[in-house]
């Protein structure tokens, strides 16, 4: 495992100049890790608390590649579902609205027509302000799944991308329709024990009341954003307000894990794409990661990203790469030519969403490590 000073003093100056309080960074090439490092602290506000390898995060849409693409892989392959089926089909309550005939591969490349994102948790807590404990509740999901049905198409489906929550929402409640389980149970189930993927998780909450804050956590979890919304800081509970309003269990947002954890799920994928049987078909996953060509200007594979110039990969990550980031601040990367993972965690929404200094530090970040580790 290389100690190189110069990847650890480039993290320690991202958290000098405030991208975020500390953060993880796990490099992986050639199935050896050759990578691990953690700096800064849980929080800003309390500097005291160190971040180490085994700090987890609120992963937000790595939920998608992670939970939700991998479970719809393992559908397809065990011929529980086809890419082209539409998901009305699926999601009998989709029939005769404008996404019904949507399809999967539709949803997986964000070209189904649907918006990016909508604030279904404020209508959501209007109900709960006269219902409590109706978020997270069994009725709280066919009502936001309802109100994806009524959404006007933003565009003709097919003819370009535009990455949405709102699919990945669909494509999360389909796998459990298809599976008769919950996405959570699924996923641990099927995905996180048998590749030994642990800590990974979603962390769910039955009915719950908008301000009751949640139980302490029983894993070390790096802390998000000072949520006016809910009116407290985030520790220990899903950062994206619609997976929260949804019990902390959804498609396109709730998981939370380690470093390490992340690149056990990653391992299955970069092997089958480089031709190795395993959990995951190599034929599916190579056509799974493969960009789909919707629109000019389009990078998206079936779920995953590939580099676009710019990219947060940086420059040195082949074409055949595929990886995605996540709100709060992670981001997965994989080259399956060069054999090299890259995952790193953060908590850059703490205290606030409004710092995007990320944005400049992921590029750098995969560059040096590109550098440090293969020499380019």
């Amino acid at each position: 495992m290389t100690t190189s000073g110069l990847i650890q003093s480039a993290l320690q100056g991202a958290v000098d100049d405030g991208t975020f309080p500390g953060a993880v960074l796990a490099v992986r090439l050639r199935g050896a890790v050759v990578y691990e490092g953690a700096v800064g602290c849980l929080s800003s506000r309390y500097p005291d608390g160190a971040v180490t390898a085994q700090t987890c995060y609120d992963l937000a849409s790595l939920t998608k590649v992670l939970a939700t693409t991998t479970a719809w892989v393992l559908l397809i392959q065990n011929g529980q579902a086809a890419l082209d089926d539409r998901i009305d089909h699926i999601l009998e309550e989709l029939r005769d609205s404008p996404v019904g005939v949507a399809t999967v591969r539709q949803l997986l490349t964000h070209s189904s027509g649907l918006p990016g994102w909508r604030a279904y948790y404020e209508r959501m807590a209007e109900t709960e302000a006269t219902q409590p404990g109706f978020l997270g509740s069994v009725a709280a999901r066919q009502v936001l799944l309802g109100y994806i049905a009524t959404e006007d198409l933003l565009y003709e489906r097919g003819s370009r991308s535009l990455y949405s929550d709102l699919g990945f929402m669909l494509l999360g409640f389909a796998v459990e329709r298809l599976s008769g389980e919950s996405l959570r149970e699924f996923c641990r189930r099927r995905i996180y024990e048998p590749l030994g993927a642990h800590p990974l998780t979603f962390v769910p909450r039955g009915p719950l009341t908008l301000h009751a804050a949640p139980p302490e956590p029983a894993l070390p979890i790096a802390p998000t954003e000072e949520d006016v919304w809910r009116g407290r800081t985030l520790y220990g509970e899903v950062h994206d307000e619609n997976a929260f309003a949804l019990g902390g269990v959804a498609g396109h947002a709730g998981l939370f894990g380690t470093a390490r954890a992340v690149l056990a799920v990653a391992q299955p994928w970069l092997r089958a794409r480089r031709g190795q049987a395993g959990l995951l078909a190599p034929a599916l996953v190579t056509r799974f990661t493969t960009r789909q060509q919707q629109g000019p200007h389009a990078s998206w594979a079936l779920g995953w990203d590939t580099p676009s110039a710019p990219s947060s990969s940086g420059t040195f990550f082949s074409s055949d790469s595929f990886g995605h980031l996540g709100y709060t601040g992670t981001s997965l990367w994989i080259d399956p030519i060069k054999e090299l993972e890259v995952v790193l965690l953060s908590n850059r929404v703490h205290p606030t969403r409004r710092n995007e200094r990320i944005r400049i530090f992921r590029p750098l970040i995969h560059d040096l490590v590109c550098r440090e580790v293969l020499g380019d």
